[in-house]
């Protein structure tokens, strides 16, 4: 069975968006890069660091349940808020390229 699909294709045209020094390597990202690709399907380029935030949450649960920054959104500090701006614009960009169109 091919381990590719439409999620798989959308969260690798996401990842290539990152620069690789800014993905985690010491967690399987694969889980976080696919929950970004539901979120360009969803929201398209309306996406939001909050939806980013509350994705990467959702994944770092699974990874590290201690982490600090296991908050919401808005309780970030500003420096860690703007950690989420890189996925959010690769995010938007491959939506507006025809990555997927939100759907209704």
């Amino acid at each position: 069975m091919s381990r590719e699909n439409y999620l798989r294709r959308l969260a690798q045209l996401i990842r290539d968006e990152i620069p690789t020094r800014s993905v985690p390597s010491n967690f399987d990202t694969e889980p976080l890069f696919l929950t970004y690709a539901v979120l360009l399907r969803a929201r398209g380029t309306a996406v939001t660091a909050q939806d980013v935030h509350n994705a990467w949450v959702a994944w770092m649960l699974t990874c590290d349940p201690n982490h600090e920054a296991l908050v919401p959104y808005e309780d970030l500090p500003p420096d860690v808020a703007r950690q989420d701006d890189k996925y959010v614009e690769a995010i938007r960009r491959v939506a507006a390229r025809g990555g997927a169109t939100p759907r209704q």
